[in-house]
């Protein structure tokens, strides 16, 4: 099920927090509850990703990319992500999730998205590549550019476009087999 509670207490959490920019980091601290966890006892890799909403879009609402969103009936959607697992999280562990722009290209947006143990190891990190969509269209990136009204948006990385450019490689549809 969807952590809906969790993601109010998030905006509830930072509804005076300070403004961010588009290229600022958002921080919050979270537990791995039992709801999180799969029959091996860890965080599942799947609610990890579901877990990353919950600093994704107060991440929107603090740098103001939310509002310009719901202005103008945009929507944002995930095109795609990379993760790596290096850090088993069990039961009531306490991390740190990080979120961070990292970059655009012509088409979308990638945010980096990591968690922290209290000992400063990562335990997992993850990039998301997301398209603005309006109409089940994608809106092109010099418009989404031009309602933030922010300074420019950070280039992709050249380690993140490589990254996206493999994965954007592979057979698609794969094979049936």
């Amino acid at each position: 099920m969807y952590p809906y509670f969790r993601l109010a207490t998030e905006f509830l959490r930072f509804r005076k927090a300070p403004k961010l920019t588009i290229t600022d980091t958002h921080v919050t601290t979270l537990r791995i509850l039992p709801g999180d966890i799969d029959p091996w006892k860890e965080l599942n890799n799947g609610r990890t990703l579901t877990l990353y909403d919950l600093g994704r879009l107060p991440f929107g609402a603090r740098t103001g990319f939310g509002r310009v969103l719901k202005a103008r009936n945009w929507g944002l959607t995930v095109a795609g992500s990379v993760m790596r697992y290096r850090k088993r999280l069990t039961l009531f562990k306490q991390v740190e999730l990080r979120t961070r722009l990292v970059g655009t290209d012509a088409r979308f947006i990638y945010i980096e998205q990591s968690m922290w143990l209290p000992d400063g190891t990562c335990a997992n990190a993850g990039v998301i590549r997301s398209a603005v969509i309006a109409n089940r269209k994608m809106v092109p990136m010099e418009q989404v550019v031009a309602a933030l009204d922010s300074p420019e948006l950070p280039e992709l990385p050249e380690w993140a476009a490589q990254l996206f450019a493999a994965e954007s490689s592979r057979p698609w549809p794969p094979e049936r087999g």
